[in-house]
Formats: structure tokens, sequence, C-alpha cells
């Protein structure tokens, strides 16, 4: 599966140049919903369902995990979806020979959030500290 697959729309702005990086939103809503990311991934470690928790930060529909954060409703910038290290094998996004080199470097899910980030250029695995700021 590629990226086109996974994208099924453009960001509503695709024609305009925002004037900072997409990642500095991502960085204050990643803090804003730190603890709510967290809490869904204790609850998909706790329920057996994967020891492996990714999250899709994305400002695109995608087709891949649950929605548990939309930026519609919350009025932030992007929407998190919740899917595990299982489905991005199944789907292909992580190959079957990469599953083990991706494992080497997932870090600890009760520390870091591993987010796969999706923006129109690409998308890259990135993991943030759910305690950044001294929370």
């Amino acid at each position: 599966m590629d990226r086109e697959e996974l994208l099924s729309a453009t960001p509503e702005d695709s024609g305009a140049k925002k004037q900072e990086s997409p990642l500095v939103s991502l960085e204050k809503d990643l803090a804003f919903y730190a603890d709510a990311i967290k809490e869904v991934a204790v609850e998909i470690m706790v329920e057996g369902i994967s020891a492996h928790p990714i999250f899709i930060a994305h400002q695109h529909e995608v087709s891949i995990g649950e929605m548990i954060l939309n930026k519609e409703e919350l009025n932030t910038d992007w929407t998190i979806q919740a899917s595990t290290l299982e489905e991005f094998v199944e789907k292909g996004i992580i190959g079957k020979e990469k599953k083990e080199p991706f494992l080497k470097v997932y870090k600890k899910p009760e520390d870091f959030m591993c987010v796969f980030v999706i923006v129109p250029e690409g998308a890259n695995f990135i993991y943030y500290p759910y305690n950044k700021g001294g929370r």
C-alpha cells in the first residue's frame, strides 16, 4: 500500500503556503492530546490488542486505524487515529522484513507515543514523550 492509497483527500489549503511548518502545530496538538492518547495506548496494551500502539496524525482522510481525536470537533489542526504495529504490517506500510528493525527502535509505549505523521510531502514515524513540558 502506498501513500496515495492511504490518502483519499488532500488538505483544504493545498494551494496556500502556510507561514510555519505543519510540525509546529503538530507539536502543539500532541501536547494538548497527550493524556487522551496515553489513555488509548494503555487501553490497547491492557486489552491485549497490541503491545505496540501506533497513532496516525493527519490533516486528510486516511484508511487505517480508528479515529480517536477529530480536529473538526476539537478545533485543532490534526486528527489522530489509533492503530497497531500489527495493522501497519498487515496493510504493508511496514514490510514484514522491516518489523524486527522497527521493534528495535520502538520506544517504551508507557513513556512515548509512536506517531505516524502524514503530510503532503510524505510520511514518517516520530516519538513524542507524554510528559513533555514537565507534566
